[in-house]
This record gives structure tokens, sequence and C-alpha cells, in this order.
């Protein structure tokens, strides 16, 4: 009797463990199976192909095939633009093109990012369409410091010493500072002649080259005739468009003398003064006719309805 019972417990114990087994071992395997080889097919299927770069490109090498290799992206990722085969990018009548931007390994080749055939890593290649570049004088210290690179987004200010029949002291003669902003976000091509924006040279610069469109290389063309331009340095990604006035120094003086803009509102506000009240008596006119006659009668306002 105890022998039977034993040898039942023990039997159970192993059927119990067997279909552990089972369970853990066989049947994740019978339902993954499936799903992953129509995983497979699906990803498979999805996926196109895009020509990148086989490593890293520095700005303004020729490219090669060489230097170029095929990837696989899903079909929904891929960049707009991007080339499916090395021929399409290196096979031009006229020669290799050339990087207009450094590359990384496995990045994308895309229209924006190099040259026609056989063309050189000037700036006549990295102009938007429709846009123009002018390049405007400036200085280590109205370049921006060394800081303003190409790719960046700057604005332009205008400075002029304008000379007045009377200053705001009435001195006659004296000269007039005014500042104007001529344009704003504007893309920055080149400082000097270089135009890699990956470049880490430290230098001084003479002179920028901007992307602007042809209005506003008219004003650029007249501003620079009038005055002194200079840049202000954008935060990376802002586009805001800040509404500025023109202002001479004497205005910007007399607001940073500590009072804040709207107390000097207030102050600058004219003072309404109190109207004198009359002590004569207030009177009204009556007219009088008679016949083809008429006479006014003035008539103490006190006495009017009694």
């Amino acid at each position: 009797m105890r022998v039977a019972t034993i040898a039942s417990l023990g039997a159970s114990a192993l059927l119990g463990i067997g279909a552990l087994f089972v369970a853990k071992v066989w049947l994740p395997n019978a339902q993954q199976g499936p799903s992953k080889a129509a995983a497979a097919t699906v990803s498979t299927s999805s996926l196109a192909s895009v020509v990148a770069a086989s490593g890293a490109v520095a700005f303004g090498q020729p490219l090669e095939a060489k230097n170029l290799t095929v990837i696989k992206m899903p079909a929904d990722s891929v960049p707009e633009g991007a080339y499916s085969r090395i021929d399409q990018v290196v096979g031009l009548d006229g020669g290799a093109p050339v990087t207009l931007t450094a590359l990384v390994a496995h990045e994308p080749i895309l229209p924006s990012k190099v040259s026609g055939a056989g063309a050189k890593p000037s700036v006549a290649a990295t102009i938007s369409p429709g846009m123009r570049a002018y390049t405007i004088k400036v200085n280590d210290v109205a370049g921006g410091g060394g800081h303003v690179l190409p790719g960046d987004r700057v604005d332009v200010f205008l400075v002029q010493e304008l000379t007045s029949s009377g200053s705001l002291e009435g001195a006659s003669g004296a000269k007039t500072f005014i500042s104007s902003l001529v344009i704003q976000n504007v893309r920055v091509l080149g400082m000097d002649l270089i135009a890699d924006p990956a470049s880490t040279e430290k230098f001084p610069p003479k002179t920028t080259t901007l992307e602007v469109d042809v209005m506003d290389a008219g004003k650029l063309a007249a501003a620079g005739e009038a005055g002194t331009l200079s840049l202000s340095l954008r935060r990376s990604g802002a586009t805001e468009i800040a509404d500025v006035r023109p202002m001479t120094l004497q205005e910007m003086l007399r607001n940073g003398q500590g009072a804040s803009p709207s107390a000097s509102r207030r102050a600058a506000a004219p003072v309404r003064r109190a109207r004198a009240t009359s002590t004569a008596p207030a009177s009204r006119g009556l007219v009088v006719t008679q016949g083809d006659k008429s006479t006014v009668v003035t008539v103490p306002s006190e006495r009017i309805g009694s």
C-alpha cells in the first residue's frame, strides 16, 4: 500500500516535470517560428536601397565609387532625393562631383550634399534655388569675433553717422549716430574664402558672404554705402523675426538711464491741467422777438426755471 502510493506520487511528479518542459521549450518555438518568418518577410519586402558614404568624406573631396556603398533602409524612411544606385552619383558626364559638406559613414548621399559633375566646392554650388550670394565688408568685431561660421544664421545691422543742423542738445553741427536692422535670419555661405561649415580655423574675417534674395541684396548694397554693417549671430534653430525700429544714440542713452520703458512712457505722457473754475455766476442768453426785431437778453442761471 505504502509502496503503491509512493510510486503513484513519483509518476505524477515525472509527468508534471515533462509537461513543464514541453510548455517551456516546444510551445514558444512553435508560436514564434511563423511570426519570425512573417516579420522577416515583411521587413525584407519594405526595405529600399540607398547610396551612402562608405566612410568619412571631407568637405570638397571628389566622390568616387570607392567612397560609396549601398545600404538598406525602410522604404518610408528614405530621405527625399536619395540615390538608389552608385552610378547615379559618380557616372556623370564631366567628372565626379565633390562634397559640399563633410559626410560620415553610412550617411545617405543627397543632391544638396554634392555638387554637379566636375564642379568645385565653391560658394556658387551651395546657393539655394532663387537665392543670391552677396558679400559685405566686416572686421574681427563686426564679423562676430570669429564665432560666426559658414552655415550659421545672422542678422545684419547698419550704423550711420549723421550730421544734422541741430542735435538733441541744440549744438549746431553735432553728429548723430543711428542704428537700423537691415535684414534678419540669413544664412552665412562663407567667411572670407572659407565655405566649409566644419572648419575650425580661427581668423579675423574681412568679408562675409550671405545667402539673400535679390531684394535683400539691393538693401545690403545701399546700406554698405550709407554706413557700417555688422553681424549679430542667431541661436541655432531660431527663426523669429523681431520688429525693431531705427534708434539714435541719444534715444538709446535716454532709455538706459535706469528708468523702465513703461516709466519712461508715463513720464513722457502730457500732464493734464485742471480746468480753472470761474467764480462768476453762470448765465444763459434768451432771444426775445418783437415784430421784426430780435433782442438777446442775458438771464442768470439761478433765475432760469424759477
